[in-house]
């Protein structure tokens, strides 16, 4: 069972991936990401888990395209780039047996961010570029309840919440932080195939934001379905499949975005994991890998998303 601790520990580092939120053609969420291992199950085994993991983002905006910017104003276009390394701690509750189990998480993320702006200031054009590294805005989940329907068969329900703890500067280009709360309620469903050897797990939430008061810039809420098909085998190697959709369910507010006429964004992804699993007396590490490639996207960043975990079990 103690593999199975990996999904919410993932979860908790991709959510907190470094992106300019829908204000800068990014968000909290990217296309694919979101996507774990048994995303539906709490193993009953109580006590504290851990991962550390990393995630490499890179992405672009074409120059014919008008994008508004996390520090206020806006750029004819945009190239990003993202780098978030994560140490999570998950706690499983102590409870009597049942068909529920309980934890809860806090995630701490360091990030690098890179901007490239193209701006028009009248007749002269310019590229301007900035960076930033530190601290990012962390993932707390108060609460994951997870529901066994039987030995194959698993839902979980969570509350993903992001604190704006990054640093922010109004009118900088690259920021460690969105400046915004983000609430992201979190439905996840596991089902194994053939002795459990064989997964498919589903992820589906909606990313609420509150106002940036600094460029007064409000983001909508964005729906985002993640899912991976895994086979596992005896050697401890799994191969699969990832994919995800990334919807705007409403627009944008705020003098630029009514400008942009919302801004509203879209985006499907695809793409090759790879796991391997390696088990000593008394603990486990799981690696998991992923590589994702982005199409058919609308008015966000464009690119072939990565991450790399481990988390360990003792």
């Amino acid at each position: 069972m103690k593999r199975f601790l990996s999904v919410f520990l993932a979860l908790a580092a991709i959510a907190s991936l470094p992106a300019y939120a829908t204000e800068g053609g990014v968000g909290r969420s990217i296309t694919g990401m979101q996507a774990a291992s048994y995303s539906g199950l709490v193993p009953p085994t109580p006590g504290w888990n851990w991962q550390l993991g990393y995630a490499y983002y890179s992405g672009d905006i074409s120059g014919s395209k008008e994008v508004p910017l996390t520090g206020g104003g806006s750029s004819l276009g945009i190239k990003a780039e993202f780098q978030l390394a994560t140490a999570v701690g998950m706690y499983i509750w102590n409870t009597k047996p049942s068909s529920w189990n309980f934890a809860s998480m806090v995630e701490l993320p360091f990030a690098y961010v890179g901007v490239t702006a193209d701006l028009d200031l009248g007749q002269l054009h310019r590229s301007v570029h900035d960076s930033a590294t530190g601290l990012y805005d962390m993932t707390f989940v108060p609460v994951i309840a997870s529901h066994h329907f039987s030995q194959t068969q698993h839902l979980s329900l969570a509350l993903y919440v992001e604190a704006p703890t990054g640093d922010y500067k109004k009118g900088q280009l690259a920021n460690t932080s969105l400046n915004t709360w983000v609430f992201t309620p979190t439905v996840g469903y596991t089902q194994l195939f053939n002795q459990g050897s064989l997964e498919w797990s589903t992820t589906v939430g909606v990313d609420f934001y509150t106002k940036d008061n600094a460029t007064d810039y409000q983001n909508g809420s964005v729906f985002h379905l993640d899912s991976l098909l895994v086979q596992r085998f005896p050697s401890g190697w799994g191969v699969g499949a990832v994919g995800g959709w990334i919807d705007q369910i409403d627009k944008d507010t705020g003098p630029l975005a009514d400008r942009l006429n919302g801004f509203k964004g879209r985006a499907l992804s695809f793409g090759p994991m790879v796991n391997y699993l390696k088990k000593w007396q008394g603990g486990q590490v799981e690696f998991s890998l992923r590589w994702l490639h982005e199409f058919d996207v609308k008015n966000r960043t464009q690119g072939n998303p990565a991450l790399l975990s481990a988390t360990i079990s003792l």
